[in-house]
């Protein structure tokens, strides 16, 4: 192998790598917290200020200082900012906060699959990948009739995709059934 074409492989690599990283950072900026969510708020040098949580049904965690705050629909760096905005002056001169996802809150899938239920959420996850997950496709499942109910849609309105859609933490996907 020459030295010309070693080098253009490792740029082609890193190209890749770039893309697939950038791509996963823009998706996580986008991603809005929802009930069901695990996070953890850290507030370096303030271990009293730092707590692991999951997000309840009404979408509000109890934090010191700060009382009932309302974390669903925000995205990380919204609730971030909004407990920086809580603690600065009165209680911290300048505070580090950083919030991140422990784990993300499940998916559904239901219908022509081997096991349906409840699977924890993963960053990159397909219809294909969930239906993995889930034990795979059955013999009568049609890979034309998937319909998806995302979990931000205030209307629960279902939509038909195909099998390689994204899927989003609390996400209900339906495999229909093929009659032929």
């Amino acid at each position: 192998m020459t030295i010309i074409s070693k080098f253009s492989q490792n740029i082609f690599l890193l190209m890749v790598l770039v893309v697939t990283f950038s791509s996963l950072a823009q998706s996580s900026t986008d991603y809005q917290l929802g009930s069901g969510d695990k996070i953890k708020i850290t507030v370096f040098g303030q271990q009293d200020l730092s707590i692991e949580t999951l997000l309840n049904d009404n979408g509000k965690i109890n934090y010191p200082f700060l009382g009932q705050i309302q974390a669903t629909g925000k995205t990380l760096e919204e609730f971030q900012q909004q407990i920086y905005n809580g603690l600065k002056g009165d209680y911290l001169v300048n505070p580090n906060v950083s919030v991140s996802i422990v784990q993300y809150r499940p998916f559904f899938i239901d219908g022509e699959v081997e096991k349906p239920g409840g699977y924890p959420f993963q960053p990159g996850l397909t219809i294909n990948k969930a239906a993995a997950l889930a034990g795979g496709y059955t013999q009568r499942a049609s890979l034309s009739k998937i319909f998806i109910i995302r979990s931000n849609d205030v209307e629960q309105k279902s939509n038909k995709v195909d099998a390689n859609a994204r899927v989003q933490p609390g996400d209900i996907i339906t495999v229909k059934q093929s009659y032929f």
